[in-house]
């Protein structure tokens, strides 16, 4: 009599073999997928410490750099583009003098890596005219005298410029506040905040001190 051959079925251990099979299959795809979207939100790792490609899109137009990491946003401008309008004054971020927009939002430029700035838009005092065209700002503050030796002056603009772009009609009290970050060492904050409603077209007042000089006895 002959032996009957073996049921074709799974045993136990062929199962559980074959679920671990399947299991690493499915935990290796899912962390393929898992490392691929890290890979996508995790920006580059480390840089340098040598100069490398850099693309700054400034005042609209795309421009090449080759910098070491280390080099801040305010230096590229004034040092490799030439963009001298943000001055530097204190490097530490206190003063705004620096002060540059990036995606519109009022930054100060001594505070940010130039790498870090690729892939957003920036825009100094020099892209704020078009055609030769002073904006609204640029205007007040000619008109209303908001500058004495001039050296904080972009800042101001650029601080103001900010304010104006979300909030068109500031009281003189959102004024203040947006253009605390800004020093001037003249001492032109009457004027700066006159020349931010003159340009937002709100009415400046004009006071007038008269000073008599009468006989002393």
């Amino acid at each position: 009599m002959k032996p009957t051959p073996p049921s074709p079925g799974l045993d136990r251990r062929t199962f559980l073999k074959g679920l671990g099979t399947s299991a690493a299959v499915v935990a290796a795809a899912q962390g393929k997928a898992m490392a691929d979207e890290l890979n996508k939100a995790t920006p580059p790792g480390p840089q340098g410490p040598g100069p490398v490609p850099i693309t700054l899109s400034i005042n609209g137009e795309k421009k090449q750099f080759t910098l070491e990491p280390r080099v801040t946003l305010l230096d590229a401008l004034r040092n490799f583009g030439p963009l001298t309008g943000a001055k530097e004054v204190c490097d530490r971020g206190m003063c705004g003098a620096c002060s540059v927009l990036l995606n519109g939002k009022l930054i100060y430029a001594c505070m940010k890596l130039a790498i870090d700035a690729q892939g957003h838009e920036i825009t100094t005092v020099e892209g704020l005219a078009k055609n030769g065209q002073l904006t609204p700002v640029q205007q007040a503050f000619i008109d209303c005298d908001a500058l004495m030796c001039g050296f904080c002056t972009p800042g101001f603009v650029m601080a103001t410029t900010a304010l104006l772009n979300s909030n068109p009609k500031p009281t003189e009290a959102e004024i203040r506040t947006a253009c605390s970050g800004n020093l001037c060492r003249c001492g032109t904050y009457p004027h700066v905040i006159k020349a931010a409603l003159k340009a937002s077209g709100q009415a400046v007042a004009e006071t007038t001190t008269v000073i008599n000089h009468g006989s002393v006895a």
